[in-house]
């Protein structure tokens, strides 16, 4: 008997349809036309002997069993790209493409000058990036969308293997003339009615309400911002105050501005940033490596940070 398989194609086809809801997006999204892609789902639905998608004019609807197939389509597609990464990897490290995701607390700040210490490093190496918030990110990274991703933890992010690269250290800034006098600054002086936050899906801000251990900072937040810059220009306009990681000083945010920046004292005053990838991964060795040398890199490109570890460290899980 023989048994027609589906093809990569088709699977991609499907994963993409799921992802966008939407025909047309889900074809540029494969570099195809909507009629080449619709007709390699009814291709496949007719091989299978199922109906995969419910169409109408204005909704894409998956049934229950096109659901679960698309699931493991998602599997099978990141398998048959671990597949080829295994063999293109193979005595030629950190060759060819990577697709490397970065938080947006992290890729303003850290890339510009660790990039061309990586391209010195690897010439070979076509790193692509994508900024994603935290919770998007390892999204992708478990969609095979992304092999690794630059991302601060603790965070609950799957099945994953991490290696720490430095501990980036948490400031609280202040408009102008409002800085306490001290040197640091702990939990109970700052005031949850003028505290400005990041959006949700911004693991900065869950890291910093628990290095404050104040849980209560979260009910109490007077505005949320999408981004770090917008928050800065919202505490120089007086507005309230905010956490900044080391790095951002590091690169500059608070230039041109009267804003003025004190160190968090408590157990834990910092972020740590870390390599994450899908333990499945068969570029471990490779993410290992790059691992080594971005710690190396950060080192010497943010001074006021510290080294998460002096040695590549013991692998551990981030699903907690």
């Amino acid at each position: 008997m023989i048994v027609h398989l589906p093809t990569v194609k088709q699977l991609q086809y499907l994963v993409a349809l799921r992802r966008f809801g939407h025909f047309g997006r889900a074809a540029d999204a494969c570099f195809v036309t909507q009629s080449t892609l619709s007709a390699g789902l009814r291709e496949l639905e007719t091989l299978l002997g199922l109906t995969l998608v419910e169409r109408t004019r204005r909704v894409v609807r998956f049934t229950a069993l096109g659901q679960k197939i698309t699931d493991k389509a998602i599997k099978v597609l990141r398998e048959t790209e671990e597949l080829a990464e295994m063999a293109r990897a193979q005595g030629r490290p950190l060759h060819g493409e990577l697709r490397m995701g970065v938080i947006p607390t992290i890729a303003p700040f850290l890339l510009p000058t660790m990039l061309p210490r990586v391209r010195e490093q690897w010439p070979e190496l076509k790193l692509y990036l994508r900024e994603e918030t935290s919770t998007a990110a390892c999204e992708a990274l478990h969609r095979g969308q992304l092999d690794c991703v630059l991302l601060a933890v603790p965070f609950a992010c799957g099945d994953v293997d991490s290696a720490p690269l430095f501990d980036d250290p948490l400031y609280i800034a202040y408009p102008e003339g409002e800085a306490p006098a001290s040197a640091a600054v702990t939990a109970a002086e700052i005031d949850e009615s003028r505290l400005l936050l990041l959006e949700d899906g911004h693991c900065l801000k869950d890291h910093a309400l628990s290095a404050c251990n104040r849980p209560e900072l979260r009910a109490h937040a007077a505005m949320m911002g999408t981004s770090l810059h917008t928050l800065v220009q919202m505490v120089d306009n007086g507005l309230g105050v905010t956490f900044v990681p080391g790095m951002a000083i590091e690169a500059g945010i608070l230039s041109g501005t009267g804003v003025e920046a004190r160190p968090l004292r408590s157990d834990q005053p910092y972020r740590r940033i870390a390599l994450i990838w899908r333990r499945s991964s068969p570029r471990e060795t490779e993410f290992l490596l790059l691992a080594t040398a971005l710690r190396r890199i950060a080192a010497d490109l943010v001074p006021d940070v510290s080294a998460a570890a002096t040695v590549a460290p013991a692998l551990e899980p981030l699903d907690s």
